[in-house]
C-alpha cells in the first residue's frame, strides 16, 4: 500500500505540475497571436498614413501651383496697367508738348503776319499806286488834303516783333548801349502795344543808366511807370529811378522813389533792395 501510494502521489505530482505548464503555453501563444495582430494593424496604419501623406502632398503642390498661377497673373496684370499708365502719361507729354510746339509757332506767325502787315505800304484812299517813273513824295512836304501821312515806323520786311526785340537784347548783353537803345525805340514805335513794350522801355532806361545818362534813365523809368501801370517792370522801374536820383544827387527824389516802391509792391525784390539803400542814405552813405 505505501508503495502504491507513493506512486499515486508521484502521479497526482506530476499531473499538478503539467497542468499549470500547459495553461502557460497557451497564455504566450495568445499573446504571441495579439502581438502579430498588433503588428499587422501597425504596418496597415503605416500604409494608410503614407497614402494620406501622399494625397496630402499631391494636394498641396496642386495647391501652390494654382497660387503661384495666380500670382504671376496677378504681376502681369499690374504689369500690363503700369505699362498702360506710363504710355498714357508718355502719350500724354507728346500731346502737351505739340501743343505747346503749335502755340509757339501760332505766336510766331501772328508776329509775323503783324510784321507783314506793318511792311505793306499804306497807299491814298482811293487806293492808287504810284505811277512808275514818278519821283517819290518829298517827306518833309505837307501833307495833301485827304491823304494820310505815311507811317512813321516803317518794319523791315519779314521782321518780326519778336525778332527785333531778341536783337536789341543782345546788344544790350553786349554792352552795346546806343544799339540797345536805338533798337528797342524802334521796337516801341513799331509794336507799342506788344505784351513786352514796357520789358523794352525798361531796358531803354537801363542802357541809358549803364551809359551813366541817369537824366535820360529817370524819364525811360518814368516812361515805364507812367504809360505801362499794370507792367511787370514797373516795380522794378521805381527801384532803378530811386538809383539814378542818387546819382543825379537829388537824394530826396530818390527817396521818395524807393518808399513809392516799398509801399506800393512790398513784396517784390525791388522793394527789399529799395529798403536797403534807403537805408543807406538814411545813414548819409549815398553811392
Amino acid at each position: 500500500m505505501t508503495h502504491a501510494l507513493r506512486i499515486s502521489l508521484v502521479a497526482a505530482a506530476a499531473l499538478a505540475v503539467a497542468v499549470p505548464v500547459s495553461a502557460q503555453s497557451k497564455r504566450e501563444m495568445q499573446m504571441m497571436a495579439d502581438i502579430r495582430m498588433l503588428q499587422e494593424q501597425n504596418q496597415q496604419l503605416q500604409v494608410t498614413l503614407a497614402q494620406l501623406t501622399e494625397t496630402l502632398t499631391a494636394a498641396l503642390k496642386a495647391v501652390n501651383g494654382r497660387l503661384d498661377d495666380q500670382a504671376n497673373a496677378n504681376r502681369k496684370g499690374f504689369a500690363d496697367q503700369n505699362l498702360k499708365v506710363d504710355q498714357f502719361g508718355s502719350d500724354l507729354r507728346v500731346v502737351r508738348e505739340g501743343l505747346s510746339d503749335t502755340n509757339v509757332k501760332i505766336g510766331q506767325l501772328s508776329q509775323e503776319v503783324e510784321a507783314l502787315r506793318l511792311a505793306i505800304p499804306q497807299f491814298p484812299a482811293g487806293g492808287v499806286a504810284p505811277v512808275a517813273g514818278e519821283p517819290p513824295a518829298d517827306p518833309a512836304a505837307p501833307p495833301q488834303a485827304g491823304v494820310p501821312p505815311p507811317p512813321t515806323s516803317p518794319v523791315p520786311p519779314g521782321m518780326s516783333p519778336q525778332r527785333m526785340y531778341d536783337t536789341a537784347w543782345a546788344d544790350y548783353t553786349a554792352g552795346q548801349w546806343d544799339l540797345c537803345i536805338s533798337g528797342f525805340e524802334q521796337y516801341l514805335r513799331a509794336f507799342g502795344r506788344s505784351a513786352q513794350a514796357d520789358l523794352a522801355q525798361y531796358y531803354i532806361g537801363e542802357c541809358n543808366y549803364q551809359d551813366g545818362k541817369h537824366q535820360e534813365a529817370v524819364q525811360a523809368f518814368t516812361q515805364v511807370i507812367t504809360s505801362y501801370p499794370k507792367g511787370q517792370s514797373v516795380a522794378p522801374s521805381y527801384y532803378k529811378r530811386g538809383l539814378a536820383f542818387e546819382r543825379l544827387g537829388q537824394f530826396d527824389r530818390a527817396r521818395e522813389s524807393f518808399e513809392s516802391v516799398m509801399k506800393l509792391f512790398p513784396d517784390s525784390d525791388a522793394a527789399r533792395l529799395a529798403k536797403q539803400n534807403l537805408d543807406r542814405i538814411n545813414r548819409g552813405k549815398p553811392k
